[in-house]
């Protein structure tokens, strides 16, 4: 059974940093991509980032340079780095994975198509 699971959410003022983190389990990791999407109250989910099978990294341009997803395949772990936050990030973060996404071209995948989720864990960023 594959399940993904988020921790990591918490309040912060504007310029901090918070480290989200996704437990996976139930697929071989390093086979599958993973990406962090957001919803923002009254808006739809919005990729973040994606890290591909192969390592490839793929970055919302409005977190480009703020944002650092990586992967820890001993612990079965996704995390998302942000630095420099903004009201305008918060949102629900969730994570998602899928054995086999299409290929965008170098630019992030939809949110459907990718059909395992967490329940996401909520950011919220103060001016």
């Amino acid at each position: 059974q594959v399940t993904v699971v988020e921790s990591g959410g918490g309040s912060v003022q504007a310029g901090g940093s918070l480290t989200l983190s996704c437990a996976a389990s139930g697929f071989t990791f390093d086979d599958w991509p993973m990406a962090w999407f957001r919803q923002a109250p009254g808006k739809g989910r919005e990729g973040v980032a994606q890290i591909d099978d192969d390592g490839t990294t793929v970055y919302a341009d409005s977190v480009k340079g703020r944002f650092t997803i990586s992967k820890d395949s001993a612990k079965n772990t996704l995390f998302l780095q942000m630095n420099s936050l903004r009201p305008e990030d918060t949102a629900m973060y969730y994570c998602a994975a899928e054995r086999f996404i299409r290929y965008y071209g170098g630019r992030l995948a939809q949110a459907t198509d990718f059909g395992y989720w967490g329940q996401g864990t909520g950011v919220t960023v103060s001016s």
